[in-house]
């Protein structure tokens, strides 16, 4: 078994960036330093005793190293590789995509020591440890010679030869064309092609601005270690590759080009997206093994996901399932369409639960595998989820969300431990019910985007192309007693019920009878600040806060001790001093345009935090004067 590393290992990767076959390598023998995981890779630093790179082992390789096969200070056999440049820090960076493991832990890392005689290359460990070696004259070790002319060839050419017989058949184009994992590739890279499945595709879409119009569509892409990346084509190429594009067909691409992901647009986790113009190629691969690409989360606690409301970027999440509604039908607005609607609730270590919408065919095969197994409480892990701000914080799928019940993860199972330990015994509450005063988690602060009221009521073009939020203090200084104050409300949906013929309650929603029902606030309350006033809209988890009690309460309050219990029980909710986070969106009534302003959170007033923004405010002052 070797205890040595290639001589000039490292020098021969760093003049050969992008070999043209792997079948071409010399024996390229590295010793593996300080081994650590990133996500589902690992990261290490690549040495042969005189030189080092850092270095990543692809996602394939991870199980190498859970095996043990792979070791912290091990020797491995470097057989497939592309190396990459990281302009920003000025070094090169190695991803190793085929390898094996040749020897396991050595004693200690190995420096090579340069002989006069000779070019051979000896490795000594740091101790003190003698080790001969006779190096004849003719021991060149690795020979580096000038780099051969290659005529690239595009995935189409070699498409093209193979169909006429001209080289390997299309079984074999992945070894005859070097293959570049997604994670390689950079804006600075030259000529790569890459294997990928499509896994979301857009539809065409028309654009109208200062330099013309034009179409444009994009297509989201996987490849076989679950790396994704988002690919736009404009005019011409939008044209060309539309009906080429089809989903769950894999392709292979290449001369795109690639460039720093626009954040408030991309929808993949990768800092790069590609563009691909009308001399682009792309061909399905065809008459040869796919690959199923594999899942990858980056999941965001349910306590973070505040930031995330009604934003352009998709969070995948992780949780243990507390509740399933029936399937829901809800009709669409814009074709009057009947579409399945499936809730479920979810819980994390966070102590906190979140609503998620599942929709068509995630309501009615996943959602009732769920449902069936929802006593169990099994965890669930979704992709690609859009935030919205819907009881405060609401999650909804989309066609192209991801659903895995009971992952074999590392993050589901130590979520499960929690949850068995203990969780199932904690009190959890819902994330939009709750916004924290505090800045310090990741939810929406109620000290950010602090105004006042006159700041929103003398700008009635607020939110006219989307909802804006905003934070305020105020005090509830009325509330109109003979108002519709709640609704009967189903117990398992929360939708409007009407009394059914005969006895019960009949749910639109459910599609079924209940025998009873249950109240939920609706209603209207004037608030009033320094600077003026204004209505909020209200509903039932937001006024529990305000009035004191549920909507069932109250109503009970009023039917057995009469009017003036009732009135004297809103009273004292008037003149208190809360924080509301509240959205705001134009809406028409009568012919007359009118602002909505709608509460979201509310939270009482935390003396200690608010004389410490207060003082702040102040300082802000006076550094402006």
């Amino acid at each position: 078994m070797a205890k040595s590393a290639s001589p000039d290992a490292i020098s021969f990767i760093l003049a050969n960036p992008y070999p043209d076959s792997s079948s071409d390598l010399p024996e390229i023998i590295v010793q593996v330093l300080d081994l650590k995981p990133t996500g589902n890779k690992y990261m290490f630093m690549a040495s042969d005793g005189k030189m080092k790179v850092r270095a990543l082992l692809q996602s394939a390789l991870s199980s190498e190293v859970t095996s043990g096969n792979i070791q912290n200070l091990g020797l491995i056999r470097v057989l497939d590789y592309t190396l990459n440049d990281i302009p920003t820090k000025n070094e090169k960076f190695l991803i190793v995509s085929k390898c094996e493991a040749v020897s396991p832990a050595l004693e200690a890392e190995y420096k090579a020591e340069v002989k006069t005689e000779g070019s051979g290359i000896v490795l000594k460990p740091k101790q003190e440890v003698d080790v001969q070696s006779e190096v004849k004259s003719e021991a060149k070790g690795i020979v580096l010679k000038p780099k051969e002319e290659v005529v690239a060839k595009s995935a189409a050419q070699i498409f093209h030869e193979q169909q006429h017989g001209n080289m390997a058949p299309a079984a074999r184009m992945a070894m005859t064309r070097r293959i570049h994992p997604l994670v390689s590739l950079n804006p600075y890279q030259g000529i790569w092609t890459i294997k990928v499945r499509v896994t979301s595709k857009g539809n065409m879409r028309t654009y109208k601005n200062a330099r013309g119009e034009g179409c444009v569509f994009n297509v989201e892409l996987t490849d076989e270690d679950g790396t994704q990346i988002q690919a736009t084509m404009f005019n011409e190429a939008a044209r060309k590759f539309f009906d080429k594009f089809q989903m769950g067909k894999v392709y292979y691409i290449s001369k795109g080009t690639l460039k720093v992901a626009n954040k408030q647009f991309k929808t993949v986790q990768n800092d790069y997206e590609m563009t691909l113009n009308e001399n682009s190629e792309v061909e399905e691969a065809r008459n040869e093994a796919t690959f199923i690409p594999e899942t990858k989360f980056n999941f965001v606690p349910i306590d973070e996901l505040g930031p995330y409301v009604n934003g352009r970027e998709l969070v995948d999440v992780i949780g243990v399932v507390q509740s399933v509604s029936p399937t829901m039908s809800i009709r669409r607005k814009i074709n009057n369409e009947t579409i399945p609607k499936r809730d479920i609730t979810i819980a994390d270590e966070t102590k906190r639960t979140v609503v998620v919408s599942l929709w068509n065919d995630l309501a009615t095969s996943i959602g009732q595998e769920l449902l069936d197994m929802a006593d169990k409480s099994p965890v669930v892990a979704i992709k690609s989820l859009k935030v919205g701000d819907f009881q405060g914080v609401s999650l909804s799928a989309l066609s192209k969300s991801i659903v895995v019940v009971n992952p074999d993860t590392p993050e589901a199972k130590k979520l499960r431990s929690w949850y068995d330990s203990e969780g199932k015994d904690t009190a959890l509450a819902a994330i939009g019910s709750g916004l924290s005063p505090s800045t310090q988690s990741g939810t929406r602060s109620m000290y950010s985007d602090r105004v006042s009221l006159a700041h929103i009521t003398s700008n009635p073009s607020l939110g006219e192309d989307k909802p804006v939020f905003f934070c305020i203090k105020a005090y509830v200084s009325y509330i109109k007693p003979d108002q519709a104050m709640w609704y009967r409300a189903c117990k398992t949906c929360n939708k409007k019920v009407t009394e059914a013929v005969g006895s019960g309650y009949w749910c639109e929603g459910c599609q079924k009878n209940e025998d009873n029902c249950s109240l939920r606030y609706i209603m209207a309350v004037k608030v009033s600040d320094a600077s003026g006033e204004a209505y909020l809209s209200v509903f039932n988890e937001q006024a529990e806060k305000i009035i004191g009690c549920s909507a069932d309460e109250l109503n009970d309050l009023k039917s057995q001790d009469g009017d003036s219990a009732y009135q004297s029980k809103l009273k004292e909710a008037t003149w208190v001093p809360h924080l509301f986070r509240v959205s705001v969106t134009p809406h028409e009534y009568n012919n007359e345009k009118k602002q909505r302003i709608t509460v979201r959170a509310v939270s009482p007033i935390d003396y200690a935090t608010e004389s410490k923004y207060l003082i702040e405010e102040i300082s802000k002052m006076r550094v402006s004067k």
